[in-house]
């Protein structure tokens, strides 16, 4: 059994991960051993692993925050579950292992003809972007929202979320080589960012009224999106792409009554009770099973190969998750 182990911390991700072998310790009252069959790498975890995460586990610590994996043993009193049974790993359980002890009580079974690669995604990105499109602003079927980091991970599930509930969108990237992979994952409307975007938005969006914007980057783009949206909108921020401050001008707030919130997920589920995140998850799981929601895969590698798993994820102009098959 190996895993993914990192003992410093340190700006590079790849300089400071190794892989260690080890030896798997009796299974104690109600406890399973999990098969690991995949696991994504998120920019939270790359963020962990440098010590710019909001929340830091204690060193050495092992990486990945979520996954999906198979039953292989069960220890005395569980019930439900049984080997060969694919199930959701917890979330922060460390996923970048072959193999993982984990409470019966915290993994959620999946169905038995589950995409794992699709499933092992579940747990972070599509709540996230459920939880944006649901908890801040009562949106309508027909009406429109606007959103940086379009071809992000969550920008997909965002776009594809909206379309199944009849919500347009405006869709905002850095790079205009972007536009096509957020067109292909259901977007609207797509469009460079840049100084003269508030004027480009009025001009496409004519009469409907923008009463949601979500942003992903920070900076002056958190200042774009506010200008985009019609008076007493909402604006929710919950990344920093460009590792700057959200930048607002004041008349935002003071003559068009625009409100700035943040969305942290890990907030959401302390806050949440069990029923509720049962049905978040049970929802999604049900869109991911019906083929209404994906995200694209850019490529997968085996656990031996972290350091250029992390190097793909790192880089800048990738077009699709990266996943560590263990």
């Amino acid at each position: 059994m190996k895993r993914v182990q990192y003992s410093s911390r340190g700006p590079v991700p790849q300089d400071v991960v190794e892989v260690v072998g080890f030896d798997m310790p009796p299974l104690g009252p109600g406890q399973v051993l999990v098969r690991v069959m995949a696991a994504p790498i998120n920019p939270s975890d790359l963020l962990t692993i440098t010590g710019q995460y909001g929340v830091l586990p204690p060193l050495p610590a092992v990486p990945g925050n979520e996954g999906a994996g198979q039953v292989v043993e069960t220890g005395p009193g569980v019930a439900g579950l049984k080997p060969g049974q694919p199930v959701l790993l917890p979330v922060g359980a460390g996923s970048w292992a072959t193999h993982m002890v984990a409470d019966a009580s915290l993994l959620l079974p999946l169905p038995e003809n589950a995409d794992l690669r699709q499933m092992s995604m579940l747990a972070i990105n599509p709540p996230t972007a459920q939880l944006l499109l649901s908890e801040f602003v009562d949106l309508q079927p027909g009406e429109w929202i606007i959103q940086n980091a379009a071809n992000s991970a969550v920008g997909g599930y965002i776009t594809q979320i909206a379309k199944n509930r009849g919500i347009k969108t405006v869709n905002i990237v850095r790079r205009s080589s972007a536009e096509a992979s957020v067109l292909e994952n259901s977007g609207d409307v797509v469009l460079v960012d840049g100084d003269d975007l508030p004027g480009r938005v009025r001009r496409l969006s004519g009469a409907f009224k923008i009463r949601l914007g979500i942003d992903a980057v920070g900076g002056e783009s958190t200042g774009r999106l506010a200008a985009c949206l019609a008076r007493g909108g909402t604006l929710i921020n919950y990344g920093a792409m460009s590792g700057q401050a959200c930048r607002i001008p004041p008349s935002e707030f003071i003559f068009r009554d625009i409100s700035l919130r943040g969305f942290w997920l890990s907030r959401w589920f302390s806050q949440a009770g069990p029923q509720r995140q049962l049905e978040l998850f049970t929802d999604l799981m049900g869109q991911i099973t019906a083929g209404k929601l994906k995200a694209r895969i850019l490529a997968t590698f085996g656990i031996g190969q972290i350091r250029e798993a992390l190097a793909a994820a790192a880089a800048g102009d990738r077009d699709g998750k990266i996943l560590i098959e263990p």
